[in-house]
């Protein structure tokens, strides 16, 4: 069976001369399993253009998985592979080194996470943005002057909104960079506390009065992190010129020392306590230093009772602490 003269007439313009071998191979065989000169005449619109189409769509979907895939994979290795010596902290102690092994990898799963989730929206968007030019196109639509505009609108657009770029940019390179993460102690200037979300955009961060504050990632020109890989404490204790000052850093010595012999606070203070001695002089008194390696998550709790104790040895030692300055008047300086 042959297409009909009709089906000819319209492959190749009217003329009835040869048509374009694969036009007239479609209409041929639109002609031939249905026997209908209209469905042959328009097989191009109602058969070819929605096949490519769908192909279109099924290419698009297929490319966005395996994209997704990769950087899943990638990802999953990420968080899969040792800790990088470079990268773990730092601990002398044996019973410390796994927490902060494990505390790494956990920062290292959290930021593989975010960048993994920002990829595979990079990745949708791309693909599904040419799919959508390409579908576009089969459908006959001008497209030149959609793209015109969508420049000009993305120059606006782009003009407009360069702060929120710049918030965007800045929080991947927060998240890469690992600067922070939830749960840290930071100082973003005139923000400070724990940080409990970390965005693209904004970063919110609580104080100690239970303040909460919404940081720009683009705004943040510096950070302070008291949380990464250990903590040192440093407690400066002043006492009075007349004290044996070498007794005193004993002293310090000895509470420390015993501090970190204690079972609750193997996994707590990372190195030896150092009473470095004599640290300032000055007119009201004498401060003498002592410094510890603490965790991070502990330096506070470790400063308190390493102050509390020593006030308590101190006084047990007679070890006295500076006397309040006196006015002419003969009240304590700055009293009113």
């Amino acid at each position: 069976m042959t297409a009909s003269p009709s089906v000819i007439a319209a492959a190749d313009g009217g003329t009835g001369s040869m048509p374009d071998c694969a036009d007239y191979w479609l209409c041929q065989q639109v002609y031939d399993w249905s026997g209908t000169d209209w469905l042959a005449e328009n097989a191009q619109t109602l058969i070819a253009t929605p096949a490519r189409i769908l192909l279109i769509v099924v290419v698009a979907v297929l490319v966005r998985y395996l994209a997704h895939r990769a950087i899943r994979r990638l990802t999953d290795h990420t968080t899969g592979s040792p800790v990088p010596s470079i990268l773990r902290a730092r601990r002398l102690r044996a019973a410390a080194v796994g927490d902060g092994a494990d505390q790494v990898a956990a920062r290292r799963t959290q930021r593989a996470e975010a960048i993994g989730s920002v990829l595979r929206s990079c990745a949708s968007i791309v693909v599904l943005g040419i799919a959508v030019v390409l579908v576009l196109g089969e459908l006959g639509i001008n497209l030149a002057p959609i793209l015109a505009s969508a420049g000009v609108v993305g120059v606006a657009l782009g003009f407009g909104a360069q702060n929120l770029v710049k918030d965007f940019i800045a929080g991947i390179g927060i998240i890469l960079e690992d600067q922070y993460g939830v749960g840290d102690v930071v100082d973003l200037g005139e923000a400070s506390g724990t940080v409990e979300a970390v965005g693209l955009r904004i970063t919110r961060v609580r104080d100690v009065n239970g303040v909460v504050w919404y940081a720009r990632n683009g705004e943040i020109l510096r950070v302070g992190n008291k949380s990464q890989g250990y903590a040192q404490v440093v407690i400066d204790m002043p006492v009075a010129h007349d004290t044996d000052l070498e007794r005193c850093r004993a002293v310090m010595q000895e509470v420390a020392d015993a501090l970190y012999a204690e079972d609750e606070w193997v996994g707590v203070l990372l190195s030896e306590p150092e009473s470095l001695g004599v640290e300032q002089i000055t007119s009201e008194g004498v401060f003498m230093r002592l410094q510890v390696r603490t965790t991070n998550a502990d330096q506070w709790r470790v400063g308190r009772e390493l102050r509390m104790r020593l006030k308590e040895r101190f006084v047990a030692e007679g070890i006295r602490t500076p006397l309040p300055l006196l006015s002419a008047a003969g009240a304590p300086a700055g009293a009113r």
